[in-house]
């Protein structure tokens, strides 16, 4: 794993010198973040050693790297999930290359299902912890003490400090945004009612297929998380509806603007 991780990030270092400040982790339908990115390069991920490739409608596929008000950056413009057939170490490889980078901050994003009743679509939600419900995670294995501890802390897995701070500058812009807690499950199929009811039973307030496996290694690495989900839909049994795929992406669509100035205005923030 750590040569990989060096070749990996020689690569990109021969395109972009410079270290970086902040990570960036684009969900579906919410990789246009990536574009407002100036003196950008962007390198598709399989020219990238050892980089899996995005397979999902809603992701582009490449890190855009440069800067972004005032902060060197480097956005996944796409991610990479475990339903996909990747192992958790591959999900989350483009993390330890960010570290190996100098990022020191990550901003991850995604686009999850509404199961908190309060809750409507397109709606911001700010991260305050996760359940991780995806049997397995990437840490499982022997530990490299390079890349951080065997038994890294998790009580603060998305930094208060960021918290508190997307708060402050949600208000400042005067957007209404959530709070909870993400419930990660493996996917790709949408969860039933009687699953949803789980969820909410057990803490849950928003459900997707993917966040916690980056995060846990984010923090195993010592890099501090700020995370920000986009209700796209309600989960199932909570509208008489059927979920697609189509409706995640029209509904990131619709609150783009809103998701562009929270996000930008963070990065100059931290």
């Amino acid at each position: 794993m750590y040569k990989k991780i060096e070749e990996a990030t020689t690569f990109i270092q021969e395109q972009y010198a410079e270290s970086l400040d902040i990570g960036l982790i684009l969900g579906s339908g919410l990789g246009i973040l990536a574009e407002e990115i100036e003196q950008a390069i962007k390198i598709p991920y399989e020219q990238i050693p050892h980089f899996p490739v995005s397979t999902v409608e809603g992701h582009t596929g490449q890190l855009v790297i440069g800067s972004l008000n005032g902060k060197k950056v480097m956005a996944m413009q796409g991610r990479f999930h475990f339903y996909e057939g990747y192992h958790f170490h591959e999900v989350t490889f483009p993390v330890r290359v960010m570290k190996a980078l100098g990022v020191g901050q990550l901003i991850v994003t995604n686009a999850a299902g509404g199961v908190n009743k309060e809750f409507q679509p397109g709606d911001l939600m700010i991260i305050t912890d996760h359940i991780n419900h995806m049997g397995g995670n990437p840490l499982i294995g022997s530990n490299d003490a390079r890349l951080g501890p065997r038994f890294p802390d998790m009580s603060e897995a998305y930094s208060k400090k960021l918290i508190a701070l997307a708060k402050e500058t949600a208000e400042n812009l005067h957007l209404s945004v959530q709070n909870g807690v993400y419930f990660g499950n493996t996917g790709p199929l949408y969860e039933t009612p009687a699953e949803v009811r789980m969820i909410r039973q057990l803490g849950g307030d928003a459900v997707g297929m993917s966040t916690v496996p980056e995060v846990i290694v984010a923090r195993h690495a010592g890099i501090e998380v700020m995370g920000i989900s986009c209700i796209s839909n309600l989960a199932a049994g909570m509208l008489d509806q059927p979920l697609t795929h189509d409706e995640v992406i029209e509904t990131t669509q619709k609150v783009q603007s809103d998701f562009l100035r929270l996000i930008k205005a963070l990065v100059e923030a931290m």
